[in-house]
């Protein structure tokens, strides 16, 4: 048996005491100039007192055209720095890993958010976002590695890099939505150009004990599964992150492509060569037992969503009992309000079908 509150230790030298993670959730409850609101502060630090070995922050974005969604937490400017210091300070003294997302949502940047056209590495006529000059890439790569940099004055632990969901360095991945045809487009080893240079900008400029890992998704939004696989040991083999974190939408499912169900989606990360790099995953993964069994395959720790949200301290209930199962849904307003969720996230959360009862 596995034992759940044994420690995950990340080559940076830092090590978060179990192996839950908080996943990256989206709440449209801090400040429309990015800064860190006492709703945000209340949610993260109440997950990190319920035993969340790391405390992921939500998408937080390093420029303000890349602002995805109203009320988004930004890394973008000095003016957002004591926030975030409040924040690390709080969510370290409960014994948890601080660790914020950087985030760009380039053509899924709303023009009504972000008050222009969003930007994309080409033209995109369904979303009608504009293309990056070269020297508007470069400025996004030096956005990124400014954002890491602010992170860590901030005091967190590390970065995580934004790369799935459709997001900017995605659309930048994909063949389907970037035409580029300079050094940013075209072959494989051209469109993950950008990720690479951040991931390895990063690592240069915030130290060999500042953790960093990388966020990816192998389906949707043109992802190809063996380009993603490709991208993933190439980052490992690089040797300058610390952790791959693969959105699955659904641990559990095979692959939607035909050609690549020769084994589980999942199986398909496990049986990369990681080294001394880990492995988390997402999608869920609700119950004491889906935990167990996600762990048994081979992931190093479990990144949480859904159950997060409904209990504050889900960690501590798994690992006091491995057979807990959550509370279905839908749960009223006043249960998420228990559990540390302002009004405005719960307002969020009734876009998922079913959450939230009516």
């Amino acid at each position: 048996m596995i034992a759940l509150n044994a420690p995950v230790h990340f080559r940076s030298g830092s090590s978060m005491k179990n192996k839950f993670m908080l996943a990256p959730l989206t709440n449209s409850q801090s400040h429309e100039d990015g800064q860190l609101s006492d709703e945000e502060f209340h949610w993260l630090t109440m997950r990190a007192k319920g035993q969340f070995g790391l405390v992921m922050t939500c998408a937080s974005h390093v420029q303000e055209i890349g602002k995805g969604f109203p009320r988004q937490l930004g890394i973008f400017s000095d003016h957002q720095i004591e926030g975030h210091q409040k924040l690390t300070t709080a969510i370290k003294a409960h014994g948890s890993l601080a660790i914020i997302q950087l985030h760009h949502a380039g053509m899924r940047s709303p023009e009504a958010v972000i008050g222009q056209t969003p930007v994309c590495p080409s033209n995109n006529k369904k979303t009608g976002a504009r293309g990056l000059t070269l020297s508007e890439v470069k400025q996004l790569r030096a956005d990124f590695i400014a954002a890491a940099i602010r992170a860590k004055k901030c005091g967190y632990d590390g970065v995580e890099v934004h790369g799935a969901h459709g997001y900017i360095l995605t659309q930048f991945l994909s063949a389907e939505i970037n035409f580029r045809t300079d050094e940013y487009g075209g072959s494989l080893e051209n469109r993950s150009r950008l990720l690479f240079e951040i991931v390895d900008e990063i690592r240069d400029t915030c130290g060999t004990e500042f953790t960093i890992g990388v966020r990816l998704s192998p389906e949707k939004f043109g992802m190809d599964l063996l380009e993603v696989k490709t991208i993933c040991q190439q980052l490992i083999d690089a040797g300058k992150i610390d952790f791959i974190d693969i959105s699955l939408w659904d641990c559990f499912k095979m692959p939607e492509n035909e050609n690549y169900q020769d084994q589980s989606l999942l199986q398909h990360f496990t049986n990369l060569d990681f080294k001394n790099v880990k492995l988390t995953v997402a999608g869920k993964i609700r119950n004491g037992a889906d935990v167990t069994k996600i762990i048994e395959s081979g992931v190093d720790f479990v990144t949480i969503g859904r159950s997060a949200i409904l209990h504050h301290d889900f960690p501590r209930k798994v690992i006091t009992d491995p057979n807990f199962k959550a509370t279905l849904n839908p749960v009223s307003k006043s249960y998420l309000r228990k559990e540390g969720l302002s009004e405005k996230f719960i307002t969020y959360m009734e876009r998922w079908p079913d959450f939230v009862e009516k």
